[in-house]
């Protein structure tokens, strides 16, 4: 049977001052009144059953995240004690997957993307389910075609493809732009989406030869699960043990066989405030309101957002990214947005966690 796990554990701090510690920005309503969490979950209807979604979080998310997504079972929500990458919540994805359906199919998503259309995703997921199960041995991943030679991306080194799948040749990190530049030119290289397909049995194989101490330290949970039992302790206990490593650097970039499938649909990120300019309609100057209450007098392309009936007045102002919350209002352009985790540190070392 089909399964897929959601990963939804960053705190989005360049999303701050709406994202804080204990309000991760996959549960802001920023996509005309819907969160990244609730859509992504959408996005996977009718291609796995509800019962057969799990999502992965923060411990101290986990009743947010259940009462966000009530059609979900409440076990189907986990909550990690603490994080520790993305290879270990894939672990404990696979370890409770594994103990309900040894012959699972596992598919792994983000919770922080806008992926549209709906139509073209689907297809994507069947063929890299199809391709995990006809090449049971394989990890599968997604790429997507590069637009343009991002820097902040790791990419996909492919070979020839075969009915939709493509061999890995290699995963290389974040090059500088010259040879991302040379990346896109070759027609060779996809952006690694850090989504992926397997069957669990195939991941399990991979993490024991690559990260055992993980695996070895999540095996009573499966039990657990076998058992029916409670396994928030075993996790408690075995979490602060684990290795703080991405699954790309602990499998992905060392497994023996990787297959690729073309995430062929519109994939972006809505990892800053900026990004909400290319995932929601602006008006006629550009700017992308968020907000019940703002006037807005000659001024284009700015990012305005408020959570509250707060009136927003924004006069004379290009380019800017202009926040509000109860507690804290952020004004800056946008090309600055990217040192938001620099502005976030610094009121933690003034204020300590006040307004984290």
């Amino acid at each position: 049977m089909r399964y897929a796990v959601i990963m939804a554990g960053g705190s989005g701090t360049r999303l701050w001052p709406l994202s804080r510690a204990k309000r991760p920005k996959q549960l802001l309503p920023l996509l005309d009144g819907r969160n990244l969490l609730g859509v992504a979950v959408s996005r996977l209807s009718g291609l796995f059953s509800v019962e057969n979604i799990y999502v992965i979080t923060n411990a101290q998310y986990a009743p947010d995240v259940a009462a966000a997504l009530p059609d979900l079972p409440g076990e189907n929500v986990i909550g990690e004690p603490l994080g520790r990458d993305t290879a270990n919540a894939i672990a404990l994805g696979a370890e409770i997957l594994s103990a309900k359906d040894p012959e699972a199919t596992m598919a792994v998503f983000t919770a922080d993307h806008v992926i549209r259309p709906q139509e073209a995703f689907a297809g994507c997921v069947e063929t890299a389910c199809r391709a995990a199960e006809d090449h049971p041995d394989a990890l599968v991943t997604f790429g997507i075609r590069p637009t343009w030679p991002h820097t902040g991306l790791g990419y996909v080194h492919c070979g020839p493809e075969r009915n939709g799948v493509y061999e890995v040749l290699a995963f290389k990190e974040k090059p500088d732009r010259h040879t991302a530049r040379r990346y896109v030119d070759s027609g060779q290289y996809y952006w690694n989406s850090g989504m992926f397909v397997w069957k669990v049995d195939a991941i399990r194989s991979a993490l024991r030869e690559f990260l055992p101490a993980s695996l070895e330290a999540l095996a009573p949970v499966g039990q657990a699960v076998r058992d029916r039992t409670d396994y928030t302790g075993i996790l408690a206990d075995a979490y602060p043990t684990l290795d703080k490593i991405s699954i790309d650097y602990a499998v992905m970039e060392r497994a023996a066989r990787v297959l690729m499938v073309e995430l062929a649909c519109e994939w972006l990120d809505v990892g800053n405030w900026p990004a909400l300019s290319d995932v929601l309609s602006g008006d006629e100057a550009g700017n992308v309101t968020v907000a019940d209450n703002a006037v807005i007098v000659d001024s284009s392309r700015n990012v305005i957002v408020a959570e509250d009936d707060h009136l927003l007045a924004v006069l004379g102002m290009d380019d800017c990214v202009i926040v509000h919350s109860p507690d804290a209002t952020l004004i800056c352009n946008k090309s600055d947005s990217q040192r938001l985790k620099e502005l976030v540190a610094l009121l933690e070392k003034r204020y300590g966690e006040t307004y984290l």
